[in-house]
C-alpha cells in the first residue's frame, strides 16, 4: 500500500504521542478511527515496537505486550516512585497481585468478561486481597515452591512482603492498628492505578474502574497466554471451595 506524506507524518505524530504519555486525546482518536491508512500505520509502528493500540471512550492507548507489563511505566520506575524505599521484585508482584484481586472483584472471580458490579470499597479489596493470601500462606512450602517454578511467580516473597506490613503495627497488638496499616498499602496501589488511569475515586472509600481497565482485562487478563495460569492458581482454592459447599 502506498501512502501519502501526509498521512505517514499524521500516523507518526499520533504514535510519538501515544509512546510518550501512552494516551492520545480525543482528535487523534477521532483521526485514528476516521482514517484507515492512519490506523494502520499507527498499528505498525506500535507492533514494531511489541505494543498495542486500543480506544476506550474517546482516547486512544498504547501498551506494551509484554507479560505482566500492562502499564506505560518500567518496574524500576514503580519501584522508584509507588513503592518502599529498597522495594525488590517481590515488592512488584505483590502489587500485581493486589491489582488483579481488585479486578477479579468487578468480574467474578474471572468467570465474565462483563462487570458484574459498578464499584468496590477499599474494605472489600483489602478483605480479598487478604483472604487469598492467607490461603497461598497456609500451604506447604514445597507445594509453593513447585508452583513458583510451574508460574514464575515468587510466592513466599509475596507473603513475606505482606506479612512484613502486618508487621509494622504489631506492638500496638490491635487488629485495627494492623489493618490500617495494610489500607495504608493498598491506597498507594490505589493512587498508582488512578494516575495509570485505571480506577477512579468515587467518595466513601468506593474506587470504580475506567473503560481503560475494563478493555485491559478483556484483553488480556483473560488469556491465558498472558496470565500465565495466574489466575488459575489464585481462584482455584475459590471453586474448590465452592465444590465442597
Amino acid at each position: 500500500m502506498v501512502y501519502d506524506n501526509e498521512q505517514i507524518m499524521k500516523a507518526f505524530q499520533i504514535y510519538a504521542k501515544l509512546s510518550m504519555n501512552g494516551i492520545a486525546d480525543k482528535e487523534d482518536c477521532r483521526t485514528y478511527m476516521a482514517d484507515d491508512e492512519i490506523r494502520g500505520l499507527v498499528d505498525q509502528f506500535a507492533e514494531a515496537v511489541g505494543c498495542t493500540v486500543f480506544t476506550a471512550g474517546d482516547k486512544l492507548y498504547f501498551l506494551p505486550k509484554a507479560q505482566n507489563n500492562f502499564f506505560h511505566v518500567t518496574n524500576e520506575t514503580i519501584k522508584k516512585n509507588w513503592l518502599p524505599a529498597r522495594a525488590d521484585n517481590g515488592d512488584i508482584y505483590l502489587l500485581y497481585i493486589a491489582i488483579i484481586v481488585l479486578f477479579g472483584e468487578f468480574y467474578d472471580s474471572y468467570q465474565t468478561i462483563e462487570c458484574t458490579r459498578d464499584f468496590i470499597s477499599m474494605d472489600e479489596w483489602l478483605d480479598s486481597l487478604s483472604e487469598r493470601l492467607a490461603v497461598i500462606d497456609s500451604m506447604d512450602q514445597e507445594e509453593l515452591k513447585a508452583y513458583e517454578a510451574a508460574y514464575k511467580y515468587n510466592w513466599i516473597s509475596i507473603i513475606e512482603k505482606w506479612n512484613a506490613v502486618n508487621d509494622i503495627s504489631e506492638s500496638s497488638k490491635t487488629q485495627d492498628a494492623r489493618t490500617v496499616s495494610r489500607l495504608a498499602f493498598l491506597n498507594t496501589y490505589k493512587n498508582f492505578l488512578i494516575v495509570q488511569d485505571l480506577i477512579r475515586e468515587i467518595g466513601n472509600q468506593e474506587i470504580e474502574l475506567t473503560e481503560k481497565a475494563k478493555i485491559i482485562v478483556q484483553k488480556y487478563y483473560m488469556e491465558e497466554e498472558y496470565n500465565r495460569g495466574i489466575l488459575n492458581f489464585i481462584y482455584s482454592f475459590e471453586n474448590e471451595k465452592k465444590g465442597d459447599a
